[in-house]
């Protein structure tokens, strides 16, 4: 856990994606990142961005959120800042997208 933030491995939270109630799951990283990689299933919503697009677009604050980027600083930032909006249920994707693309999906371009 950084900074008081849950923290999930990619391996269990790609379980949780496959499972039947998959948490949203929410990409912080700028659209340049995006372009190369992404994770089948995820929204960006840019940390450049924030906190206007995230006010705007995450308007359930119980509905379960996996935040992540490219190493999982960025998302752990944006995951604090959620839960002092109040969110309840969120999380950040350890290691981000590399370690997905190492332990998960080879296919996911690394950069």
């Amino acid at each position: 856990m950084s900074s008081g933030v849950p923290e999930i491995s990619v391996t269990d939270a790609a379980k949780l994606l496959a499972g039947k109630n998959p948490p949203r799951l929410v990409d912080v990283r700028e659209p340049d990142e995006w372009d190369v990689a992404k994770i089948p299933g995820a929204e960006l919503l840019p940390l450049s961005q924030w906190p206007a697009i995230a006010l705007e677009k995450l308007t359930e604050k119980s509905q379960p959120l996996l935040i992540q980027c490219h190493h999982g600083g960025r998302s752990a930032r944006a995951a604090a800042w959620l839960l002092q909006q109040g969110f309840t249920d969120v999380t950040n994707l350890a290691g981000g997208i590399d370690t997905w693309a190492v332990e998960v999906d080879a296919k996911v371009p690394r950069y």
